[in-house]
């Protein structure tokens, strides 16, 4: 009897001490040999492209993207592992016809629901329709009904912004509306409410919090968002300290619209992984950045998949026996024609569709699909756009549509269009060669803002430049433009002369107005010229005096020459509606088809006209040539470092030298 009970005990030892052993080890109870594996689909800047697209993929236009698309990709990765987490890293709009049906339909994000993402975030261009915008598509999406994804942020500061707005009971309201409709966002279908710091979503016996955060560089690039955010890295070393004191978390995901760059000490979502190491996974939107690997800081790894959705991001982590993830595989999927589309999604995508031609095309007398203009001549690559400073035919047709357009509007019968500006960083798309041109393609080009009037599609706004202002612009796209490449500007009537090697802000030699014959007119100084731009790159002109720290500067003027203190006040209007900057390309394209039998864009628009000529010349001659008061002023505070460093030397050998004659004297004293 005692050796039984003896027997029975030592068994119950053992036992324990086997379970200790696979406790010490990290070994489960339940499965001692499995291992905990997460598959996460990611995409990021979709930008409202619901429908395919072509895209320069692999070296080859090919028809890309879609929603449909994403929707087999999607179901097959489930079907092969039905726990997969699905995410978005922000600027789900923004970027086709879909976005003028944002407040009234919310179609990118209700896609996103039906396509069964797990979470988004919001990104700088949620915010381009302003508050007001942003709350009536948050309002609409919540009553559709639909299933929606989580919304998460967690570095909004509604205390501060409250604040903020005091003083202001327009703002104050409008604001205080925006954080209803955050509060308020979700519905029965989607089953839960409220846009949150974080989330936890369980998949397949993984718990994940899921958290989100507006970056830095998102705030400056969303002129009209009249929130307070909070320091990224502070509100994400917050959150997650909560989700450690609150939850029992397996997995840390963070769905980032801040981005990476080359440069890791100003990149930010590695500064957001080296600052906060519990972070297992960042998904990084914002740049545009497609990330071949991943980039890993310690046990966090921060992926990127690219815009527009031309490819989707697929990672597999296992646990490790520390709890935190390792990266099993990873692959940037091209979603090419290889990708069945979804025929559902295609149906609910053209139901969207429908309501663009009736909601917002109508009263420009277009419909979505309507062709303009077929274009026989390759065109530039968006990243060719933003690369070296060159002039280039589309660019040019572009900006002289803006001419065109304008000019035959009667307030412009007697005073015509001198000079168009477009900078590239209004710039979204091109056309593809080969392919007839539809209202839709153009709408994607220029397909960022809202006008006063609440229509989206930024207006075009007239004003004067004196013929300085007109030399200093030219003297911005040929010094700044090569470091900030969305600040490189193509014009119409205007040609100029630059030499690569002279000065910075001194690299322009000769400017001059140029009409369509290439006729050289000298520019006057102070003599006023009509200049037409879209609002953003006209508001973005009081930005070159701090740039270039005030050593430039750049003033909007009236007919009368006096500085413009609102640029709304000089929006065009035709027809009793503002004139949008697409609409104007819209016009143009069709007065070029109808000049000739084929209706395609002339030869015209294959060629270049001489707007921008470089000039590189190394000689000594030529780098001094004509130099300008900057120039001066800049070889002035050359030659005085200079002077400064020589008379330095001179002292400091004269005190060594004097020194070690003081050495002598007391050698001999001390004799």
């Amino acid at each position: 009897m005692k050796n039984g009970i003896k027997k029975e005990i030592s068994f119950i030892c053992l036992l324990c001490l086997i379970l200790v052993i696979a406790g010490v080890h990290g070994i489960s109870t339940e499965a001692a040999s499995e291992t905990k594996e997460m598959t996460v689909v990611f995409t990021h800047d979709l930008h409202s492209h619901l429908d395919s697209f072509l895209a320069n993929y692999d070296g080859e236009e090919q028809e890309m993207g879609g929603f449909a698309r994403l929707k087999t990709f999607i179901d097959e990765t489930k079907a092969e592992d039905p726990d997969t987490l699905v995410v978005d890293g922000g600027d789900f709009s923004m970027g086709t016809l879909y976005q003028t049906v944002f407040e009234t339909q919310a179609a990118e994000l209700r896609m996103l629901g039906y396509l069964g993402f797990d979470a988004t975030t919001l990104g700088n261009h949620e915010f381009d329709y302003r508050t007001q915008g942003l709350t009536n598509m948050l309002n609409s999406v919540s009553e559709s009904g639909d299933p929606l994804p989580y919304m998460v942020v967690c570095n909004v500061d509604w205390e501060a912004t409250m604040e903020k707005w005091a003083g202001d009971s327009e703002s104050l309201a409008a604001v205080t509306q925006l954080k209803e409709a955050f509060d308020a966002y979700g519905n029965e279908e989607a089953s839960y409410q409220g846009a949150q710091e974080y989330v936890m979503i369980e998949k397949g016996g993984v718990s994940i919090a899921v958290t989100g955060v507006f970056g830095k560089e998102s705030y400056e690039y969303a002129p009209t968002c009249q929130l307070v955010f909070k320091d990224p890295v502070e509100a994400v070393k917050e959150t997650v300290a909560e989700i450690k004191e609150k939850e029992t978390a397996d997995m840390i995901v963070c769905l980032s619209h801040s981005g990476t760059w080359e440069d890791p000490d100003k990149s930010e979502d590695e500064i957001l992984a080296k600052n906060v190491p519990e972070l297992d996974l960042i998904v990084s939107g914002h740049t545009h950045t497609t990330l071949e690997e991943p980039i890993v800081h310690g046990d966090t790894a921060i992926v990127s998949t690219g815009e527009y959705g031309i490819r989707a991001g697929r990672v597999k982590l296992s646990q490790k026996e520390n709890g935190r993830w390792q990266i099993e595989n990873y692959e940037l999927v091209g979603m090419t024609a290889d990708v069945a589309e979804n025929a559902e999604a295609r149906e609910k995508i053209q139901g969207f569709g429908q309501t663009i031609d009736s909601d917002y095309l109508s009263r420009f007398g277009y419909t979505k699909d309507q062709v303009l203009a077929y274009n026989p001549w390759e065109n530039p690559t968006l990243e060719e756009l933003y690369g070296e400073l060159r002039e280039n035919p589309f660019t040019n047709l572009l900006a002289d549509s803006y001419v065109d357009t304008l000019n035959k509007l009667s307030e412009f019968a007697d005073d015509p269009v001198d000079v168009a500006v477009v900078p590239t960083g209004v710039i979204r798309d091109v056309f593809a060669q080969g392919r007839d041109i539809t209202v839709s393609d153009v709408y994607n080009v220029f397909s960022l803002g809202i006008g006063p009037d609440g229509v989206p599609g930024y207006p075009l706004i007239s004003i004067y430049l004196t013929g300085k202002d007109l030399k200093t612009a030219a003297e911005v796209d040929a010094s700044i433009s090569p470091i900030m490449n969305e600040a490189q500007l193509y014009m119409s009537g205007l040609s100029y002369t630059f030499n690569p090697n002279r000065l910075i802000l001194n690299k322009v030699t000769e400017v001059s107005l140029m009409d369509r014959e290439g006729t050289m007119t000298e520019l006057e100084d102070d003599k006023l010229y009509r200049v037409v731009a879209d609002l953003y790159s006209g508001q973005m002109l009081g930005t070159v005096s701090d740039q270039s720290f005030g050593i430039l500067s750049i003033t909007p003027r009236d007919a009368e020459g006096n500085p413009v203190e609102d640029l709304e006040d000089f929006i065009v209007y035709g027809d009793g509606r503002e004139v949008k900057a697409w609409e104007a390309v819209a016009r143009y394209l069709e007065t070029l088809a109808a000049d000739n039998d084929k209706g395609e864009i002339p030869e015209y628009y294959n060629e270049i006209q001489g707007r921008k000529v470089m000039d590189d010349d190394s000689s000594l001659g030529a780098i001094l040539k004509n130099p300008n008061k900057i120039a001066v002023a800049l070889v002035c505070v050359l030659l005085a470092v200079i002077v400064i460093l020589v008379l330095l030397v001179v002292l400091i050998v004269r005190l060594i030298k004097r020194g070690r004659r003081r050495k002598k004297v007391v050698g001999k004293e001390n004799r």
